[in-house]
């Protein structure tokens, strides 16, 4: 009797455990498995776990979604396969410096026909409108960034530029490199790394609610001292994954 009380619970726990992170949506699990994806993201999936982080956003076909700060694209086709044709995805960024001799990679992303649903933003201190508000604005690994001295960014004014094109009820999502606890946010961004601490702080600042975390992509052996492209811990970093919600 006793073996099979403890067996109950033992297994009550595993369940509890799985629950803890939704599995994927078919229109998330297509997205992620769609075979117009380079191959150079697909190589990444493992260590980013893309189809987890979309799932606990909560991006679904229709929405509209802010991808802030794209990069090459990685997030960003994932989520106009995801929201399809009734949706729509900005790709927002700072426009490129005036000595740029080509344009940003996201540019060709957006020129591809089979992504027709998403639309470039280009963003300049802090200020931008968006045709019609946002059910989710995404930035990863980015955050941090908007510190930068180079960058001369005026940080509340731009997340509270988020907080006001986002609808009620819309959400933040901020997945970043996790910096060692209590560090000063570093202008020179020698590691590229920020506590989320800091982060909550900043968002929560806006009128933003935090409301959950993620640990995914949590890394206990990381011991937040390392510059995130040290080959010892590149794709391995102890990275938060925060959701904040805009109140109704």
């Amino acid at each position: 009797m006793r073996k099979k009380l403890l067996t109950g619970v033992a297994l009550a726990l595993v369940l509890s455990a799985g629950m803890a992170q939704a599995a994927p949506s078919a229109a998330v699990t297509a997205a992620v498995a769609d075979k117009g994806r380079p191959e150079a993201d697909t190589k990444r999936d493992a260590d980013r776990k893309p189809a987890a982080m979309l799932e606990f956003a909560g991006v679904k076909p229709g929405d509209t979604v802010v991808d802030f700060i794209p990069g090459g694209g990685y997030f960003t086709r994932i989520f106009a396969k995801t929201v399809g044709p009734k949706g729509h995805v900005y790709a927002m960024g700072n426009p490129p410096p005036p000595n740029a001799t080509a344009p940003p990679p996201i540019a060709a992303v957006a020129a591809d026909p089979q992504y027709g649903n998403i639309t470039i933003v280009s963003i300049a201190g802090g200020d931008f409108k968006l045709d019609k508000p946002a059910d989710i604005f995404w930035t990863a690994q980015n955050f941090h960034d908007l510190y930068a001295r180079q960058r001369n960014i005026d940080v509340p004014k731009v997340v509270k530029a988020i907080y006001d094109n986002l609808k009620p009820g819309g959400v933040f999502v901020v997945l970043d490199h996790q910096g060692a606890p209590g560090a000063p946010i570093d202008p020179d961004d020698k590691l590229h790394r920020i506590d989320g601490a800091a982060v909550r702080k900043q968002v929560e600042a806006a009128g933003f609610k935090f409301e959950a975390e993620s640990n995914v992509l949590r890394n206990p052996a990381d011991d937040h001292t390392k510059m995130v492209f040290d080959p010892s811990i590149r794709g391995h970093t102890d990275q938060f994954i925060y959701k904040f919600r805009k109140p109704r």
